[in-house]
């Protein structure tokens, strides 16, 4: 699918659902990794993560579609746009619109802690992601240093 068959699929779905014209661009933007679309408060374009439609299917592709749309025509109407707004919800489930994008193989995995440390006092060890200074920090529950595992 094209960008422009996209614009084109957009404003019919728009007018269908919403009864009001789509009247800015939206187009697939690859960068797009952990989400679905993005609406733009400032010049009110519309971007959509391809891998919506070529890992899934164009249904899917239209309720991510929709859920864009909320935004893009609660914002251009003044009211609460916000994904915690009870407008937003009440839109949203109206049009069918989807609450969440599903992941994509794009989405990383959560990184595992890499760096162990035992309290030189309790013994007890904890597990962290990023390093730390062993001379700074200590314990909690005893106050004594830490010491590096691996």
């Amino acid at each position: 699918m094209t960008n422009q068959e996209l614009q084109l699929l957009t404003e019919k779905w728009s007018l269908k659902y919403f009864r009001r014209p789509f009247r800015h661009q939206i187009f697939f933007n690859r960068r797009l990794k952990t989400t679905g679309g993005r609406y733009h408060l400032t010049d009110h374009h519309i971007d959509i993560n391809p891998l919506m439609l070529t890992e899934f299917d164009q249904d899917n592709l239209k309720r991510v579609v929709l859920h864009e749309l909320c935004h893009y025509h609660l914002h251009l109407t003044g009211q609460d746009y916000h994904h915690r707004s009870p407008t937003f919800r009440h839109l949203l489930a109206r049009v069918g619109g989807s609450r969440y994008a599903p992941p994509t193989s794009k989405v990383q995995q959560r990184r595992q802690a890499k760096w162990l440390y035992r309290c030189q006092g309790c013994g007890v060890v904890i597990a962290r992601q990023r390093r730390f200074n062993t001379a700074r920090y200590v314990c909690r529950r005893c106050g004594s240093h830490f010491c590096l595992i691996n």
